[in-house]
């Protein structure tokens, strides 16, 4: 039997070491969880994308009483954009949640049906997209989606 290692390297950063550009897309990220409906289960999520452009879309997750009807704050976030600017490449994804009446000590990451869809996006535009993941006590930043889902499934499979 051969053992494999798979490492991923995740910077942990104080909110004085983002840059401007991060910090105000984990700003955004933590505005969008105001948009949250999340009635059920009280866990407000918000993301923020930006493009190559340097536009930048929000996301909040949307709750339904029939689960998993609902949408994730990361895929709202990234379907919108597609839908208004498809030619444009997602560069950086901020992901921040809400919940207590707080936001949340330790970052939260996407899960997998989000990190599926960013990782195709990934694929599909030959780019990386970073994430930041915030929380009070630091942001977690990934240079990229690929390393939150190390072992792909990207329809390269498929062919």
């Amino acid at each position: 039997m051969k053992e494999i290692q798979i490492n991923v390297s995740v910077s942990l950063l104080m909110p004085d070491e983002l840059s401007a550009s991060d910090r105000e897309l984990v700003e955004r990220a933590k505005a969008m969880t105001r948009n949250s409906y999340s009635p059920y289960s009280h866990f407000q999520v918000g993301a923020a994308l930006r493009l190559a452009d340097g536009t930048i879309y929000g996301g909040s997750n949307q709750e339904n009483a029939a689960f998993p009807v609902g949408l994730c704050a990361e895929r709202a976030a990234f379907f919108y954009a597609q839908a208004q600017a498809p030619e444009q490449p997602p560069v950086a994804i901020a992901i921040a949640a809400f919940s207590g009446g707080a936001f949340l000590a330790k970052p939260i990451s996407p899960c997998g049906m989000c990190r599926q869809a960013l990782l195709e996006a990934e694929t599909r535009y030959g780019c990386h997209i970073r994430v930041l993941l915030y929380g009070t006590e630091g942001t977690y930043v990934i240079n990229s989606v690929r390393e939150l889902l190390p072992l792909t499934f990207d329809g390269s499979e498929m062919a």
